[in-house]
């Protein structure tokens, strides 16, 4: 059930403390932790404690956790200090844009020159 943790979904479990990861903030709504497949100098990905397959449903069921990834998107590219250099905050939704793990999380890129368009 959205919302609930899953007990199949790795992100879950790392919100949870379950499995390891390495943790750079932490908010009563949100983790946010390092990609273990980086694609840029700076490569974190930005969670809610809360269980949802991908952005828009987080968004539609608890808009202001949505809002406070988002945010602590903006923190991870302030204490990582790419904020002034440029950073991407990225979403991916369903199989055909690349979501490999079915709970809703922000990548946030920087630290290096991020193409347009991207792919």
């Amino acid at each position: 059930m959205a919302g609930e943790p899953q007990s199949d979904c790795l992100f879950c479990k790392i919100a949870q403390g379950e499995v390891p990861a390495t943790i750079v903030r932490e908010t009563e709504t949100t983790v946010a932790f390092r990609d273990i497949n980086p694609q840029a100098p700076t490569h974190v990905l930005v969670i809610p404690r809360l269980h949802h397959p991908d952005a828009a449903s987080l968004a539609a069921a608890a808009p202001g956790v949505a809002a406070d990834v988002l945010r602590e998107a903006g923190e991870v590219a302030a204490q990582e200090k790419i904020q002034d250099s440029g950073y991407r905050i990225v979403f991916n939704t369903g199989t055909g844009a690349g979501q490999t793990v079915f709970h809703a999380h922000a990548h946030v890129l920087g630290g290096r020159g991020l193409n347009w368009p991207p792919g």
